[in-house]
């Protein structure tokens, strides 16, 4: 994993997310993965920016998402680019959920804990601040205790 400087090349943001960091820097992040190595590696490299870090993806997917998530160092912005998408919210223990069409977007509170849930072949972009990540398995209609995928700040 390595962030890259000055990509002058089309970047897909399916498979290379790029990082927004301090000073207005964008910066792909080539050989990003979900593991635990890669997602220490990304925390190392931009560990500088703080809370001010994002991540810009693409998703990609079909069916219930399988784990809740949440982003205690700032909100989350989630948009629709096709399809359908339910993003739900667990506020004080009741279910606040949200349908997106294409275009449409949500933003989800920090430290609010979320799942989404795409309803046929759906594409979201998300604007994710990454510092302090969590997980946690889908088991039940709300936030398990913590067990899972450790966040980009928690991989060991």
């Amino acid at each position: 994993m390595r962030l890259v400087n000055h990509e002058r090349n089309a970047v897909d943001l399916r498979t290379t997310p790029v990082h927004l960091g301090l000073e207005s820097r964008a910066n792909p992040v080539e050989g990003f993965a979900w593991d635990p190595e890669v997602l220490q590696a990304y925390s190392a490299a931009v560990a500088a920016d703080g809370a001010e870090g994002r991540m810009v993806m693409i998703f990609d997917g079909d069916g219930l998402g399988d784990h809740w998530e949440s982003h205690p160092a700032g909100d989350e912005l989630v948009v629709c680019l096709s399809g359908s998408v339910t993003v739900t919210r667990d506020v004080d223990g009741v279910p606040d959920r949200v349908l997106l069409g294409p275009g449409e977007a949500t933003i989800n509170p920090a430290g609010v804990w979320h799942v989404v849930d795409m309803e046929g072949p759906t594409s979201i972009l998300a604007i994710t601040a990454t510092l302090g990540t969590d997980h946690r398995p889908r088991t039940d209609t709300r936030p398990t205790e913590r067990v899972g995928t450790p966040g980009p700040e928690e991989a060991p």
